[in-house]
């Protein structure tokens, strides 16, 4: 398989409703994929709910750079202004995160069902 991006830089970030938000939150996420189209660095970028009350927002980069420009854009900024409102405890240092992406594999079209899988690595066995 050909590998077309060379995306080795991503953000995860995790967040849950306040109470009677969800459908909020929900809105909030969709209309973040037009303010996130803009960003001609950021690579892909997954909005994703867990449960009924949990929802994430998945990216990927190819440079820092565009890790950088993506936390000061839109998106970012209208998460900010929106996280007291709809979210519970919502807190940039805990609830983003960074990640190595050490594979990826992309298909084409259109996909809306996924699986997030976190393996922690026992104490020792960790090479970055």
């Amino acid at each position: 398989m050909k590998r077309t991006k060379k995306e080795t830089i991503g953000l995860l970030v995790t967040m849950k409703a306040k109470p009677s938000k969800e459908k909020e939150v929900k809105d909030f996420l969709l209309s973040g994929l037009a303010l996130v189209s803009n960003e001609l660095q950021t690579v892909s970028w997954f909005a994703f709910r867990i449960n009924e009350s949990s929802f994430g927002i998945y990216d990927t980069f190819e440079v820092e750079a565009g890790k950088q420009a993506h936390l000061k854009g839109d998106v970012a900024k209208a998460l900010l202004a929106h996280a007291d409102n709809l979210l519970e405890s919502f807190d940039v240092n805990v609830s983003i995160k960074p990640v190595n992406i050490i594979a990826s594999h992309h298909k084409p079209g259109t996909q809306n069902k996924g699986l997030l899988v976190i393996i922690n690595a026992k104490a020792g066995k960790s090479q970055m």
